[in-house]
């Protein structure tokens, strides 16, 4: 699918900006320059804008938050947007199932149509922001930091469910299909920036990100890691990308002569914007982390003439320092100042406001009843239907009695996933499942936290703000200084668990600055039992807890950045003055502040309340408490927001069991990032589905699925091995590093894994059932540049109508380096009940392209092949026919 985009060759448009009273520019300017020309084509109209900027206003405009230049009426503007699964960080927004989970629904049109709903969003709330308030800063502008198209090669990863998952060719599919939905399909304006992060060796650890080194042969490079991030250059036009933090082959990838240099620029000849990640470039001179470089000046100099032209950071302040040692000329800097200009014009944020058409989009598209609708299609889309023992699942809506437990039940802000926006509402499982059967007794109980063994009660509603007349919930206090000086910037009130952050960039609060702050947390708490009260902290730099003016505990630095607990001894009806004090000495901020009650897990008191129950659903799982972005984690299992194994939670897995002993059956709902390895616990539930992280209409959709409303039929975009040995095993044999940190392909996921794993990439069942006749080829023998097609007629057996995935494989014969089997086409199609469809895919010259040690690239490779066709790609459920490529 190649898009064929006219953008910026020549505006035509012609209308003055003089005359527009809704120009993106202020009223004083003159107008006359030739940059503000509609008429001129684009490259002209930036000579003219780079001929009229100084060397400082250039080096302003390099960074994520650039500088105006109210001389030339040019706006300060934030390239930094996030739109993962919805527009994120700006307020109100339609949230659609994590990312992972849109690539179970291994849908290229659906996913194409929701990400044209999110750039609608995107430029409605640009429009708003422009027009009201005269400011684009960060989380308000037009570019966006989206898709995360890294290859989830390992499920330890956090980040992982970021991803479209661990298969090449089904994350270029949808990578592709949404920069199309976020960049559009004008000839003369984009609607928004797309970016292709993170270029391009880079998937964990987190916590070693910053000084982590890749080495990986230029095999797994080009087949596995490089031909989605070509894709989107090559085929979706992505006007950016973003290079990683790590190294790769000693070189740091915003720096890398090989990645960027001689691949991303050289190879691809990619024209567009690169972007460093947030702060990457403070990692090249900083000893503790790649400390490749001696200074700023040295770094930005290095990084500015490996064409990474737009810095998310302030290494770039240091260019001048770097121009006047000679490191850099003003040749090198204009270089990157034409491909961000670029970016002004082909968002037509320079224009008249009027002669760019996505101005027009409305702000009412923002969180929509037919947004709202599609966040629900796409949520029954993602589930995956892993498990179904003696056909338990659909559940009969005439039960007397349905138990629901486990810790993501009743949890919404889980099902938001990372990276998210801030749905106007949402439906958590219990919601929705009470919803489904209104006359139906429902039995809630949490059973269990996600990790913690322990058993807790939320005291935060004890709290009053002030001792006198104070509202519920305590008092938060920001100051714009470190040292809770004069009067507070922000001021709230917080009836629930404190927490706090500016991880990625966003603010605490309104009016709070990023840098040197300090918080105040304090309320009246009254005790309403006699005994322990546990104060928990969790903050990212230093913090003092009080109680009663009296000090009980105090951390720094490393300390502060794990859960620390202090339990306390009150009285049952006495009022204790509690104040938390934080004050910032890093770049990020996080502030997390819990009162509860805690006692040990009682599974035998569960057990007891949901014996009679018909049926107990168990929802359970991950949360992105857990797992996601460089998190300050402490808990077993867990390090720095990755898993240091693969095991469902301890007390999960013990909860689970005490509930397989009442002898009801047991439906699993899963809601999860990432794979988990679930062998040990398959013998506690019958049924076993998969929700993901499933936004904001999460809930509805599981329980459409539940009681057979919608008809199960999403695909694993990943591979579920048994356990962590399976992987780690084969991993250890190649000598090079072990487990997480190898990056070698060599027995990892479907394409290299000789074990059959517990659930397979491509791996979903449904309430139909289908029968795959076989396949013929338009052709048994193709030159190397030819295309063939693949028909495979699919009957749906059942009495259902539902949609199912048709996936095809490619074999190369007597190639030992060559992957198993790998992906090469799909699609999903309904197909009504008893009635047969014969589906049509196309094989292209790309699907024979395996690398070549003497091209240094893939090419196509003549010889003989398997072509493999099914609903998984599990080898048992794969029928296969011979084809030869010349």
């Amino acid at each position: 699918m190649t898009i064929e985009y006219s953008y910026m060759k020549k505006i035509t448009l012609g209308i003055s900006l003089l005359i527009s009273t809704a120009s993106a520019l202020p009223a004083q300017t003159a107008g006359t320059e030739k940059f503000r020309n509609t008429k001129l084509p684009v490259e002209q109209r930036i000579a003219d804008l780079l001929s009229l900027l100084t060397v400082d206003e250039k080096i302003g405009m390099m960074m994520d938050n650039s500088k105006a230049v109210p001389r030339l009426g040019i706006p300060a503007y934030g390239w930094w947007n996030e739109a993962l699964h919805g527009v994120a960080r700006a307020g109100t927004a339609t949230v659609f199932p994590q990312a992972i989970g849109l690539a179970a629904s291994w849908d290229v049109t659906e996913h194409l149509r929701t990400f044209e709903m999110i750039s609608d969003e995107a430029r409605a709330k640009y429009n708003r922001s422009l027009t009201e308030a005269g400011k684009t800063g960060r989380y308000e502008g037009l570019t966006f930091w989206t898709p995360n198209i890294n290859i989830f090669r390992d499920p330890r990863w956090g980040r992982g469910q970021e991803t479209y998952g661990e298969d090449p060719f089904l994350t270029a599919s949808l990578g592709v299909a949404a920069v199309k939905g976020l960049q559009g399909n004008d000839p003369d304006y984009f609607k928004t920036h797309a970016c292709a992060k993170h270029f391009a060796v880079h998937s964990g650890p987190e916590w070693n990100r910053h000084s982590y080194n890749a080495e990986i042969s230029h095999r797994d490079l080009y087949e596995t890691y490089l031909p989605a991030f070509k894709a989107l250059v090559q085929q979706g036009n992505v006007r950016e990308v973003m290079c990683a933090y790590n190294a790769f082959d000693g070189q740091p990838c915003c720096a890398n002569d090989f990645l960027v240099s001689e691949i991303l620029r050289g190879k691809w000849k990619y024209d567009g914007m690169v972007v460093s990640d947030c702060w990457a470039l403070a990692d090249f001179y900083q000893k503790k982390y790649h400390g490749t470089h001696p200074d700023e000046k040295s770094t930005a100099a290095d990084a500015l003439k490996h064409s990474t032209d737009l810095e998310c950071g302030d290494t770039y302040n240091n260019l001048n320092k770097s121009l006047a040692s000679g490191l850099i000329t003003e040749k090198d800097i204009d270089a990157s100042m034409r491909r961000i200009l670029k970016g002004w014009f082909e968002l037509g944020m320079l224009d008249p406001k009027s002669s760019v058409r996505w101005n027009s989009i409305p702000y009412t598209v923002v969180d929509s009843e037919e947004h709202r609708q599609q966040a629900l299609k796409m949520a029954r889309k993602s589930i995956v239907l892993m498990k179904n023992e003696k056909n338990v699942l659909p559940l009969s809506k005439n039960m007397k009695k349905i138990a629901v437990v486990g810790p993501n039940a009743d949890d919404g802000i889980m099902q938001l996933g990372n990276y998210n926006g801030t749905p106007s509402s949402i439906v958590t499982i219990l919601d929705g499942i009470r919803t489904k059967l209104p006359g139906t007794e429902i039995i809630y109980e949490k059973g269990c936290e996600i990790a913690d063994p322990s058993a807790r009660t939320s005291l935060s509603k004890n709290f009053k703000s002030q001792k006198k007349n104070g509202t519920p919930g305590m008092k938060v206090e920001f100051f714009n200084n470190p040292d809770w000086k004069g009067t507070p910037v922000n001021t709230s009130v917080n009836n629930s668990v404190i927490n706090y952050n500016s991880f990625g960039g966003t603010q605490l609060a309104p009016g709070v600055n990023r840098e040197n702050t300090s918080a105040r947390i304090s309320g009246t708490f009254t005790a309403t039992y006699t005994g322990e009260v546990v104060f928990s902290a969790f903050t990212s730099d230093v913090y003092t807890l009080l109680i009663d003016g009296k000090e009980i505990a105090t951390r720094h630095g490393p300390d502060a950045r794990h859960p620390s607990e202090f339990p306390v001894q009150m009285q049952k009806g006495k009022e204790y003055q509690v104040e938390l004090r934080h004050s910032q000495k890093g770049k990020y901020v996080n502030i997390g502040f819990e009162v509860y009650r805690k006692d040990p897990v009682n599974f035998a008191v569960v057990k007891e309340k949901v014996k009679d129950a018909d049926v107990i659903v168990f929802a359970g799982g991950l949360s992105p408490s857990l797992e996601g972005e460089e998190m300050l984690v402490n808990a077993e299992g867990f390090r720095g927001g990755d898993k240091t194994n693969i095991e469902l939670p301890k007390v999960q897995r013990e909860l689970l069991a005490e509930l397989r002993k009442t002898g009801k059956p047991v439906v699993f709902v899963l809601c999860t990032g990432s794979a988990l390895g679930l062998e040990q616990d398959e013998k506690n539930y019958d049924a076993l589905v998969n929700a993901w992280y499933g936004g904001q209409s999460g809930g509805t959709a599981v329980a459409d699925v539940l009681f057979g409303d919608y008809n199960p039929s999403g695909k694993l975009p990943v591979t579920f091995y048994k356990n962590i040995a399976q992987l780690d095993d084969a991993l250890s044999k190649t000598g090079k590093h072990e487990g997480f940190e190898n990056y070698d392909m060599q027995g990892r996921t479907y394409r290299y894994m000789k074990e059959t794993p517990l659930y397979p990439f491509g791996h979903g069942l449904s309430y139909a059932s289908f029968s795959y006749g076989n396949a013929t080829l338009s052709r048994n023998m193709i030159g190397a540049n030819e295309n063939v097609t693949v028909s495979v007629p699919v009957t749906n057996t059942s009495g259902r109508s539902s949609e199912e995935t048709v996936e095809v494989y490619v074999r190369r014969n007597n190639d030992p380096l060559a992957p198993l089997k790998t992906l090469r086409a799909f699609q999903r199609i309904a197909i009504p009940s008893k009635t047969s469809a014969t589906v049509q895919l196309t094989l292209s010259p790309d699907s024979f392209m395996f690398y070549d040690e003497k091209a240094d690239d893939l090419v196509s490779k003549p010889g003989d092949y398997t072509i493999l066709y099914g609903g998984t790609s599990a080898n048992s459920g794969l029928k296969s026919l011979p084809l030869k490529v010349k």
